[in-house]
């Protein structure tokens, strides 16, 4: 038997009477940084030294290693499904580890089994584990009781685990960013914890800086309650939250600042504000984007409108898909793949969403919608699923791989968007696009990431309509 060259199909064990001294199997695999991100999720060894690279960098070791005990799993795998096999029960193990493992080692494991009891039909097995170079990295000495039946048995897939880092994400957020200098924002009646200290981290990370609008006292308390220090932060006192709104929307017509952020107040409450400052209008319907880092899609979506407009009509689809298109402009994307949602893919009478995605595709085709390759009406899988695009036989530019996400209305937009987020695990930020200032605008169960994100969003708005502006002034200087 080679137990060197397993069938693909098939799992067939070695029984104890077949084993023989000196017989030996061997398993072969290349560490990825994935591996060591699984198995610390999976064993909750979060040791910076396997996932800090910073931090590992100034180790004796000089940069990430893996888990020691993650060489041991591949033992193990060589005993539990190879040699001896399906059946085998493991007794105890020895282990001496001679040599870090890091990223891109390909792993030899051998075993050697080493010495027979008859009696008892128990083995012992030599292991040694080196690296592409030949180095010993683990060693030791395991203790079996081999299948004493022969079984051959298919081979099961084991589950996929996806990784995902909401930190890195908000890193790779961030990055977008650098050089950029901070921007004055109107925080809107800040006036609980998640608001407040949201604006000051997003201060921290240099992308605004706050100004602190609302009742004071009342700010000041939340601060202190929360351990929040606001030392050099300014703050203008209103009464109350409609104050507020009005201060904050006149300061962003007279420029005085960029960025307008959602405190704790309502959403109407503070657009109406915004829509009462005629310099602040862009003569387009103004519309709200969740951008979403979602674990099982490859790259960001944006979804839009979930938060402003209840019934959109065509023409304020058409409006809410530019504001759209040009945000994801902003983003790096210079022809984002727009996906127009409804529960079918064909246009069918009888679902009037579908026949507004179509007309919407024509606008495009006319010029009337610009920057984006538009399709639909799709539904929601054959939108982001490749499979769900070949299983249909759908032939699209967009299909399967949507970039923008356009939903016929706020409730089914809500509903995608919370479902991305509390069932498929997605990380998101939210901004309102169609004024002449962006405004940050997230839910009041946001955490402080998602706080921190919506002001990256806004700081690369303000920065190209910074560009913009320049670019107006220069064609009428």
């Amino acid at each position: 038997m080679n137990t060197n060259a397993p069938d693909l199909e098939w799992m067939e064990n070695v029984t104890y009477d077949e084993l023989s001294l000196g017989q030996t199997a061997r398993l072969l695999r290349t560490v990825t940084l994935e591996d060591i991100q699984a198995f610390a999720a999976v064993s909750g060894d979060i040791n910076p030294a396997h996932l800090n690279a910073e931090y590992a960098d100034a180790t004796m070791f000089h940069g990430v290693i893996a888990h020691g005990m993650l060489g041991a799993a591949l033992i193990s795998a060589l005993f539990g499904t190879r040699f001896p096999g399906p059946g085998t029960i493991y007794l105890g193990q020895e282990l001496k580890f001679t040599k870090p493992v890091r990223i891109g080692d390909t792993l030899t494991v051998l075993a050697t089994v080493s010495e027979k009891d008859d009696e008892k039909k128990r083995v012992k097995m030599d292991c040694l584990v080196t690296n592409q170079k030949g180095e010993v990295v683990l060693k030791g000495e395991a203790r079996l009781m081999p299948p004493t039946q022969k079984v051959r048995v298919p081979k099961v897939n084991a589950p996929q685990i996806q990784l995902f880092d909401p930190e890195a994400r908000l890193k790779e957020l961030l990055a977008r960013a650098d050089g950029l200098e901070a921007v004055r924002c109107a925080v809107v009646h800040p006036c609980d914890a998640g608001s407040l200290s949201g604006a000051i981290d997003a201060a921290a990370h240099g992308l605004i800086v706050p100004v602190l609008i609302g009742p004071e006292g009342r700010i000041r308390r939340v601060a202190e309650e929360a351990g929040i220090d606001l030392e050099g932060v300014e703050i203008v006192s209103v009464e109350h939250s409609h104050a507020a709104a009005e201060l904050a929307a006149g300061m962003a017509a007279r420029r005085e600042v960029e960025i307008v952020m959602k405190g704790s107040l309502h959403t109407d409450e503070l657009l109406k504000a915004v829509l009462a400052q005629a310099p602040l209008r862009t003569g387009r319907r103004l519309s709200h984007v969740f951008r979403f880092d979602v674990p099982l899609y490859p790259k960001p979506i944006i979804v839009t409108d979930a938060a402003i407009n209840i019934q959109p009509t065509l023409a304020e689809k058409a409006d809410i898909i530019q504001n759209a298109i040009e945000f994801a402009c902003i983003m790096g994307n210079e022809r984002p793949k727009v996906a127009i949602l409804s529960a079918v893919e064909t246009v069918t009478p009888s679902i009037p969403s579908t026949i507004d995605a179509a007309a919407l595709c024509k606008m495009a085709d006319r010029g009337q919608i610009k920057g984006g390759l538009l399709d639909g009406p799709l539904a929601f899988d054959n939108a982001i699923s490749m499979e769900a695009v070949r299983i249909k036989g759908i032939a699209s530019d967009v299909a399967g791989q949507a970039d923008i996400l356009a939903v016929p209305n706020l409730e089914s937009g809500n509903m995608v968007a919370k479902q991305l987020e509390y069932m498929a695990g997605a990380s998101g930020s939210g901004l309102v696009l169609g004024a002449r200032v962006p405004i940050a605008l997230t839910s009041r169960a946001d955490g402080p990431m998602a706080r921190v994100a919506s002001a990256v969003l806004a700081l690369l708005a303000a920065h190209d309509q910074r560009k913009r502006q320049a670019e107006n002034a220069w064609k009428q200087g």
